[in-house]
């Protein structure tokens, strides 16, 4: 059962409602959105009945939610949410290019990779400063190196900051440099994480784990949204099948699918799910025709250079045809494409 608080409502009223309930031997969770907060009920669902919470002040509507991840349904929001990172939207209405490279080595790559990424359309910069990785021999980033070089490109460019965090104890210092805290496919069900991230106050992605059902995937969202962000993005990234050709399984079906389930944003990895270079413009084409709300892409200016996923990265010649793809099918899907927002200050965390 959720409980959807009015735009309106105080501090008081939803506090009174959270008492309320604990009161009657249940819990409660309270998630902020933009636009929106919603209190969700953990307990017996008669018990929260006999409290007649719709005629608490402040309290817009009470529902019941079926599914499994009720905060993250369209069952209790059925109009699509939009998620600002930064100023930025990611919604139904926008297609938004987030890219940069996989992994920050240097000021001057990064630089460099993040002006490459404008040219194709990029509103929101990616980068990796810690990159958990499958061999303990591979590059695992520059750590707060990384994010202050992160920061400071931002600074040069405009766009905001989208990077991974990997764990709970960084999580503050990560959330203190970025605008948006992404949550890698290896950690998609790290609770603990999860949970910490909800509580940063900023916004999420959260990628798709590599073997996860959609069901797992939208409870990992839930594991955030349940304690007080509702603020998150979904990444398809592809998915660990038998097939080999391809680095993973790009399951572009995903895209309409959780739409269909979920009120959150959904964008695609081309460049984690195909893992090759020529596959990447292709199945970004592909992202935006069944609906996508955005892709992530890296770029690097020497892939043969590239400490991380060089194999996959961008050059000047696809910045080029990533450009021409977004800027030409965004409006035949109803869409604009998001544009750079000159990023000030990095945003005050919420409450």
């Amino acid at each position: 059962m959720v409980v959807v608080m009015a735009p309106e409502a105080t501090q008081e009223e939803i506090d009174a409602v959270v008492a309320l309930v604990r009161s009657a031997g249940g819990d409660a969770f309270v998630s902020r959105g933009v636009s929106r907060t919603i209190v969700g009920l953990v307990g017996d669902v008669d018990d929260f009945e006999a409290l007649n919470l719709g005629s608490r002040g402040g309290v817009l509507q009470v529902m019941r939610v079926s599914a499994p991840y009720k905060l993250v349904s369209r069952q209790h929001h059925p109009a699509r949410s939009v998620i600002r990172v930064g100023g930025v939207p990611i919604g139904p209405d926008t297609l938004s290019v987030i890219a940069g490279p996989c992994a920050v080595e240097t000021p001057e790559q990064t630089l460099e990779a993040v002006r490459m990424a404008k040219r194709a359309g990029a509103c929101l910069l990616r980068g990796g400063a810690f990159k958990p990785r499958t061999s303990p021999y591979s590059y695992q980033g520059l750590g707060e190196r990384g994010l202050r070089i992160l920061a400071e490109v931002r600074q040069e460019t405009g766009l905001p900051v989208v990077t991974e965090v990997i764990d709970p104890g960084s999580v503050d210092m990560v959330a203190s440099y970025a605008d948006m805290l992404q949550i890698g496919a290896r950690n998609m069900q790290n609770f603990a994480l999860l949970q910490a991230v909800g509580r940063a106050g900023r916004p999420v992605l959260l990628k798709r784990g590599f073997s996860a059902t959609i069901e797992e995937w939208l409870s990992a969202a839930e594991y955030i949204a349940q304690r007080g962000n509702l603020d998150i993005v979904l990444c398809e990234r592809g998915i660990r099948t038998f097939e080999t050709a391809t680095r993973n399984t790009l399951d572009i079906s995903a895209v309409p699918v959780v739409q269909r389930l979920s009120h959150l944003p959904v964008i695609v990895d081309p460049s984690h799910s195909g893992g090759r270079r020529d596959l990447v413009v292709p199945l970004t084409r592909a992202a935006i025709a069944a609906g996508a709300d955005g892709v992530i892409i890296d770029i690097h200016p020497e892939p043969k250079t590239a400490l991380c996923d060089g194999d996959q990265a961008l050059v000047e010649s696809d910045v080029r045809e990533i450009a021409d793809a977004v800027t030409i099918l965004s409006p035949l899907m109803g869409r604009t494409l998001t544009m750079p927002v000159r990023a000030g200050a990095l945003p005050a965390r919420a409450a």
